[in-house]
């Protein structure tokens, strides 16, 4: 079992610049983590091996890699741009985990995705569901990068007895999220749409699909617990989810954040847009027993703290 020591341990952590990685940068930092290897895209590009290389001469001596680094994005992203998407980060996670191999890494923690879980999946998703069938199509590409960085870890584990675990967290919400309507994912959309329309009194806001697609959410610090809990926790080749138990359909959730916002307008959902898998639901029991991981910030109040981070923070930028 891989001794963890936070507060001397030289602990990588890529894509700390990011929504996700941010968070988890602080959380570390939190818990007395003082040996971070932090780093950014135009000193180090991950698709690159020579990057990579560079990387670990650099920092040598490396204990923990935390791979939070990624292309994501919301439905129009991915629908638009899956083979970038695909081979942005196959590239990414193909390296950084072999290179953590070759340069004696001795836990390498990565970050998968609800994404990887076939479109036909029973409710909840239980992690040995994940290779029982394709991703759903509007997201597929980004799907099979992830599940390609669990199946690498395998093999490496098997043939090489080397330590990898594999994270899979649900749909991500909260401060320093992308609040771009091009890329973003649903919840962020919601908001800037609503803001928008409240501003500038439109009787009318429109939301992708029927609305009767359900997904589950998690605040983005509660995922970087997890991630931490994880890091020091766990050290099992079985993935694990990362999520809250708690689904709620995109009608709901288009009211409750006009309901915040205070918008009083028509919300009309358009069904010839694609709304993706219709229900997403993960079983959170594995988290909680293998290193005592259970969310605590409740939904609305997230949502809440959402809202006034954009608020401050990108609305008057």
């Amino acid at each position: 079992m891989t001794e963890i020591d936070i507060i001397n341990d030289k602990i990588l952590i890529t894509g700390g610049n990011g929504f996700l990685g941010s968070h988890t940068v602080d959380t570390f930092r939190e818990k007395g983590a003082n040996n971070l290897v932090l780093f950014s895209s135009k000193q180090f590009d991950l698709r690159k091996e020579n990057d990579v290389k560079k990387l670990f001469i650099k920092y040598p001596n490396i204990d923990i890699v935390v791979h939070v680094a990624g292309d994501v994005g919301g439905i129009r992203y991915s629908s638009n741009f899956p083979a970038q998407q695909f081979y942005n980060n196959v590239m990414m996670n193909t390296l950084i985990l072999h290179y953590s191999y070759k340069n004696n890494i001795r836990k390498f923690v990565g970050i998968g995705s609800v994404c990887a879980y076939p479109e036909v999946t029973p409710i909840p998703f239980k992690e040995e569901y994940v290779w029982n069938g394709y991703p759903v199509p509007t997201n597929d590409a980004y799907g099979l990068s992830k599940r390609s960085l669990l199946a690498q870890s395998i093999a490496y584990n098997k043939e090489y007895n080397f330590n990898a675990i594999h994270l899979m967290p649900i749909n991500l919400y909260g401060p320093r999220d992308d609040f771009s309507l091009e890329d973003s994912h649903v919840i962020p959309a919601l908001i800037i749409k609503f803001i928008d329309a409240k501003e500038k009194d439109k009787n009318s806001v429109e939301v992708w699909g029927s609305g009767e697609a359900s997904r589950e959410f998690i605040y983005v610090k509660d995922t970087a617990e997890a991630i931490f809990l994880a890091t020091q926790k766990y050290n099992k080749i079985q993935p694990v989810n990362i999520g809250t138990g708690y689904e709620i359909k995109i009608k709901d959730l288009a009211y409750l954040i006009a309901e915040l916002i205070s918008y009083n307008g028509e919300i009309i959902f358009d069904k010839n847009k694609p709304e993706g898998q219709m229900r997403r639901q993960l079983d959170v029991i594995k988290a909680k027993k293998e290193f005592g991981f259970i969310a605590k910030t409740d939904f609305r109040k997230g949502l809440k703290e959402t809202i006034k981070w954009y608020n401050e923070n990108i609305k008057g930028c």
